[in-house]
């Protein structure tokens, strides 16, 4: 099997900027680490299954550092995705497709929730690091910009990760809220946010 996803992500998550887990490999200021990922994905195939225009997210949960395991995740697929195209994202996001990301997740997320068809709100504007990605009832995101503290400007920050497997470039924000009232609970603001545009296939991250 091949497939291919690239479009627009966000990752927010408990952590301060930039993101210690994407650095030193350990969640900073908590103890574990909790949040979601979501893409949209602008272009993208699974096999001959066309994926253009689906979006999806994880609501997650550790209890310690990532590479410890014992996670949690709650999964949730565009409603307006065919059952090919949710059969195709279940494949790819279970880690059955391959892809060293998901790969990866599968590993060390031992408990699973959903999946659940939902309408998923999403929007993404890298340039302003702004977006938002909600689903009623389930978890609510909004980033906005880094300010400086002595100006109230807004700041932009670029990570580079060239050996990254989740993406190779990001723009850090903050999160305004991060709300979790599903399976996975959480509330927290001022924390991090990813921002990146990137592009995932079976054989792994190429952007």
């Amino acid at each position: 099997m091949t497939w291919n996803m690239k479009g627009d992500y966000v990752k927010n998550c408990n952590c301060a900027p930039t993101c210690s887990c994407d650095t030193t490999g350990w969640p900073s200021p908590h103890k574990g680490c909790e949040g979601l990922v979501a893409m949209r994905i602008n272009q993208g195939h699974f096999d001959d299954v066309k994926l253009d225009g689906i979006k999806w997210a994880v609501t997650v949960h550790w209890p310690g550092a990532l590479h410890e395991g014992n996670g949690t995740a709650e999964i949730f697929v565009d409603r307006n995705a065919t059952q090919e195209q949710r059969d195709a994202l279940m494949k790819i996001l279970s880690g059955q497709g391959g892809g060293s990301l998901f790969e990866i997740l599968s590993q060390i997320i031992t408990t699973f929730h959903g999946p659940h068809f939902v309408d998923i709100e999403f929007e993404f504007d890298r340039e302003k690091r702004r977006a938002k990605v909600r689903v009623p009832e389930f978890f609510d995101t909004e980033s906005e910009p880094l300010i400086i503290p002595a100006t109230g400007e807004e700041q932009r920050v670029i990570l580079k990760m060239p050996d990254g497997f989740e993406y190779k470039e990001m723009d850090v924000a903050q999160t305004k809220t991060l709300v979790g009232t599903g399976a996975i609970k959480f509330d927290h603001k001022g924390t991090h946010s990813s921002l990146a545009n990137i592009e995932h296939t079976n054989e792994g991250l190429v952007a």
